[in-house]
């Protein structure tokens, strides 16, 4: 044998099982999804676009008569909902400044003491959220009869309380809130999910923190509902800096607009969080408790077609500049007014810009097509980061 053959067939050998490794991983998240009628999964990953996948493909491949419950981190990330529009929503500018490519000279953004924050257009409705690696992301995926919007925020509040974090309940928005009253009474069996007693009433009454907000998806058989639970973000006092938009003020958009409201940590870790809402799944949809544990998913699930296609058309900007719903841009200048509507992130008309235009997303310097003083504002307030 030759001193070459005995290393060669070790590499193969090597790929091979790790080959079989990822086969089994992804085989057995395509088989189950299909035949199993209570499930329940982790992700290993941190990335948003392919999180998002996962549970895009678990809605569109799982029984209707099935349950899901499905928990992720992802890393610092803005995800706003199918219908709403990045100008208004997010500091687009302050996403950019991170990689150092603005021009300065027209720009006067200050660099985030956060690093790269990814910008992503999820499927379902609702607000913008700031993810980071403090806050877990639940997703519960039902039938559609029986649902309600409140019934698996109840479900995370009595994982909460199970932690003592009595302060928890569902608000009247389907949100999970902490009250910041002071206790008026001990806690007892007339407490539901929607009331503690910490609730404050009154116009000097302190308001409560909002620590989960959700988002759904029904389909004709299906209901998904997904939220986040701010545990230990540290990054909260920056949330508002990313979540204003300098071009709000301009704009007059269709589409769902997002409500602020005050946030605050939880404080417990992730662990045990994940554990106590994975336990009240299971009493709540697991009645032979067949369900042990958590599988495991990640990136090998890039290896389902469906998983793959769905990851590639949520980092592409069509889906994420382009499915903005109409809206129109203006300003006066001087004793003239800037105005330009704009539907599925082309142009349809402007009092300024009279040449065939790109898409806006694909605009790199608008003093191509405008005025010095409309270019610059317009460079300021649209231009999309440089490194999607």
């Amino acid at each position: 044998m030759s001193p070459s053959r005995g290393p060669l067939r070790l590499f193969r050998a090597t790929l091979k099982y790790s080959q079989l490794q990822n086969c089994r991983l992804f085989c057995s998240l395509a088989e189950n999804v299909t035949g199993s009628r209570i499930q329940s999964y982790t992700s290993r990953s941190s990335d948003p676009y392919l999180n998002l996948s996962i549970e895009h493909y678990l809605l569109q491949k799982s029984p209707p008569d099935s349950a899901i419950l499905f928990l992720y981190t992802n890393r610092p990330c803005i995800v706003i909902g199918r219908n709403q529009n990045p100008w208004v929503e997010v500091n687009l500018g302050l996403l950019d400044a991170a990689t150092g490519t603005r021009d300065t000279a027209t720009d006067s953004t200050k660099p985030p003491a956060l690093g790269s924050v990814d910008l992503v257009r999820r499927r379902s409705g609702g607000g913008t959220v700031f993810h980071d690696r403090g806050n877990v992301n639940w997703t519960v995926i039902s039938p559609r009869d029986g649902f309600t919007r409140d019934k698996h925020a109840e479900m995370v509040v009595r994982a909460l309380r199970g932690l003592g974090i009595d302060r928890a309940r569902v608000n009247e928005r389907h949100d999970i809130v902490l009250d910041q009253g002071q206790r008026s009474r001990k806690a007892g069996l007339s407490d539901d999910e929607h009331t503690t007693p910490y609730m404050a009433n009154g116009s000097a009454a302190p308001q409560p923190l909002k620590v989960s907000g959700s988002a759904y998806k029904l389909t004709r058989t299906r209901a998904l509902h997904h939220a986040t639970c701010l545990l230990q973000s540290p990054n909260l006092n920056l949330i508002p800096d990313y979540l204003h938009s300098p071009a709000k003020p301009y704009i007059e958009a269709r589409g769902v607009a997002s409500v602020s409201s005050p946030v605050g940590n939880i404080g417990i870790e992730i662990t045990p969080f994940e554990r106590a809402v994975f336990e009240e799944f299971v009493a709540l949809y697991d009645k032979e408790q067949s369900q042990k544990d958590m599988e495991e998913v990640g990136v090998d699930s890039l290896e389902i077609s469906d998983i793959r296609k769905g990851y590639d058309e949520l980092k592409t900007l069509d889906w994420m500049y382009a499915q903005t719903p109409q809206f129109t841009i203006s300003k006066e200048f001087g004793n003239d007014v800037f105005s330009m509507t704009v539907r599925h992130g082309s142009v349809l008309e402007s009092t300024h810009l009279s040449i065939e235009m790109p898409k806006l997303h694909e605009i790199k310097d608008w003093r191509r097509y405008a005025s010095t003083d409309i270019g610059n504002w317009l460079n300021n307030i649209l231009l999309i980061p440089s490194n999607s």
